[in-house]
């Protein structure tokens, strides 16, 4: 719980001020709107700083905002903005309880801007890197419009569902990993602590091992003997994939092995034309010009392909053609999402399409995240067993082999 001081103007005009408790800043706007009245301001309490060497430690190394934290902010501006609370009287009461040290640092920035007189769309376009493409024209959008408050309701959502998005995409890669894991820790164990024990049983007797255990002992004796190398090598091959992947080229070349692949192509397919269309939806939506949003789409559409398909759509629009003639015989798009689009553009329901495009890609994501989960789970278990098992049979043949040699 914390403490508000606020000001409040009653309906018979008298001014009444105080202190309030609440969990929330937006829980303290709603007990204040429930008493009738208009609310001049509402800011939290002051709460000291943290000192000394924490205080220290948290300015210099605390990482900058996440999208949790946008979304925090964004939520209780638009709560705060239809209450009735100036946008000054609101940074101002939210940017005292900011937890997050550098982004309380932005958005003190942001008022001041504000305060200063300028628009809140411009205070924001100075932190390109905080607040996206999307996030600043969709509020500059509201601010010709006059629906600020809405908008950044909006915006809220949109985030919220990006967030979600993400969640349940690197959810459905975390089970694999774990086992991929658990998969090589056990291998390892099993070649560099348990196989050397069954070295001495062997010894000497060379010329009646099987194949696989000939396979098994020499894998165990290079992973004990040159460990370093092999953790060099590795080490250098991760390197060299990430240092790859983040070049144009690189990029360009995993962006196309992702929409090949035979799991994972329908899961970033899914992504992308949800993501694009639930991006173009809202921003044709908000106002904002046809250009701008080709535009943003394409910087936010998460892979190459996508965006070198949007930056073809950008081309044509500016030449006066539609925005799904371009479209037509792309692989990266449904045939039928092109045809929707383009009955959108015919009736003049263009934003509603997107919409219903992005809901059914949405619900579709979620299908092929349930199926790749289910898939990979079995999968990966019998992967596992079969290394297992083979190192296991490894160790047992040549030991029924000696056994009937004796005899």
């Amino acid at each position: 719980m914390a403490n508000y001081r606020y000001e409040l103007r009653q309906t018979s005009g008298q001014l009444t001020s105080g202190v309030i408790t609440a969990d929330s800043l937006i829980t303290a706007t709603r007990m204040l709107r429930s008493q009738g009245g208009y609310i001049l301001s509402l800011k939290a309490v002051m709460r000291p700083r943290t000192g000394g060497l924490q205080g220290l430690l948290s300015m210099n190394f605390q990482l900058g905002p996440s999208a949790k934290d946008i979304l925090n902010f964004t939520s209780q501006l638009a709560v705060m903005i239809k209450a009735g609370i100036s946008i000054r009287s609101a940074l101002d009461g939210i940017v005292d309880q900011v937890e997050n040290v550098k982004f309380r640092g932005i958005l003190e920035q942001v008022k001041r801007d504000v305060e200063a007189g300028k628009p809140f769309s411009e205070a924001l376009s100075r932190f390109p890197k905080v607040f996206s493409p999307l996030y600043i024209n969709m509020v500059r959008a509201s601010e010709l419009s006059g629906s600020f408050g809405s908008m950044l309701e909006r915006v809220s959502d949109y985030l919220n569902q990006q967030i979600d998005t993400r969640a349940q995409v690197r959810g459905a890669m975390v089970y694999p990993i774990i086992i991929a894991i658990m998969a090589v820790s056990t291998t390892v164990f099993l070649l560099t602590y348990v196989l050397p024990k069954f070295v001495a049983i062997f010894e000497g007797k060379e010329a009646v091992l099987p194949l696989p255990t000939k396979t098994v002992l020499a894998l165990s004796y290079m992973m004990r003997t040159y460990w370093y190398a092999i953790l060099g090598v590795v080490a250098s091959l991760a390197w060299l994939f990430f240092w790859g992947i983040n070049t144009e080229r690189g990029r360009a070349w995993w962006d196309q092995v992702k929409l090949m692949l035979p799991v994972l192509k329908r899961l970033c397919r899914c992504l992308y034309i949800s993501r694009s269309m639930h991006t173009m939806g809202e921003l044709v939506n908000a106002g904002v010009p046809m250009l701008d949003t080709i535009s943003i789409t394409a910087n936010i559409s998460g892979n190459t392909l996508y965006k070198r398909m949007w930056r073809l759509v950008y081309v044509a629009v500016k030449q006066g053609k539609k925005i799904s003639t371009p479209l037509v015989g792309c692989p990266l798009l449904p045939k039928s999402v092109v045809q929707m689009i383009n009955s959108g553009e015919e009736s003049g329901k263009l934003a509603e399409v997107l919409g219903d495009i992005s809901e059914y890609y949405q619900k579709e994501l979620k299908n092929v995240i349930r199926m790749v989960t289910a898939m990979i789970e079995p999968l990966m278990i019998v992967m596992m067993g079969f290394v297992v098992g083979f190192i296991a049979m490894s160790i047992i043949l040549p030991i029924f082999k000696l056994s009937s040699l004796v005899k």
